[in-house]
């Protein structure tokens, strides 16, 4: 399929009912907490916009991933799309993702067109309401990480992220002797899990049927 009738197909699938909190909650960590999808009326969370952003490279789609630095904070050295909070200057969410994107790994927003967006998804850890936009590009870009940001971009394939063989659960302790399993995708030897092993979830079950 040529990538320009891929992005047809997807911009048409995104104008659709989503999947949402169905597939979201296949990759989310278990015991799942009641509060997992709720967000806390007496501290409204932070509106926030990442963006994922597919290009054609060898005969298949891909995604560039960020692995996070390590810092004081609640994401230190995850893997996460680009992206982060909705700013004064940002017109909306979609305008926040692009702007993450041109900072955090270089892409000149103006080269990206965005086709449409996933579920929303809340995160507790960090208070965030999350807006996935789904933007498209016709090659494969140089990225450039922003080294006070990014500590490294990893690229994946539909077919890698489609692979059973590079998925499976880790067992996680956190502060107050907290224990979850969480499902993870295999990217390069590096744990993809949490928020965006769920929006990646999601964005498999739109997007495969358009592949097959």
């Amino acid at each position: 399929m040529e990538f320009e009738e891929f992005t047809y197909r997807l911009r048409t699938r995104l104008a659709s009912p989503l999947p949402g909190k169905d597939a979201q909650i296949r990759m989310a960590p278990t015991p799942v907490s009641p509060r997992r999808f709720e967000e806390d009326p007496t501290n409204p969370a932070k509106p926030s916009g990442v963006l994922i952003l597919l290009y054609p490279f060898n005969g298949e789609i891909h995604l560039p991933l960020m692995k996070r630095p390590t810092y004081q904070g609640a994401h230190s050295g995850q893997i996460s799309f680009p992206g982060g909070k909705f700013e004064e200057r940002d017109t909306n969410l979609v305008d926040t993702a692009l702007r993450e994107t041109e900072e955090e790994i270089g892409v000149d927003r103006n080269e990206i067109e965005v086709v449409g967006q996933l579920s929303e998804l809340f995160i507790i850890a960090s208070n965030f309401k999350v807006t996935p936009s789904i933007g498209v590009i016709g090659y494969k870009p140089d990225f450039i990480p922003d080294p006070h940001e990014v500590a490294g971009v990893l690229t994946v394939s539909f077919s890698d992220l489609n692979d059973l063989k590079k998925r499976g659960v880790e067992k996680m302790t956190f502060r107050n002797n907290i224990v979850i399993n969480s499902p993870y995708y295999n990217v390069r030897g590096n744990i993809v899990w949490g928020a965006t092993a769920m929006m990646l979830s999601e964005l498999l079950e739109v997007i495969n049927p358009i592949l097959e």
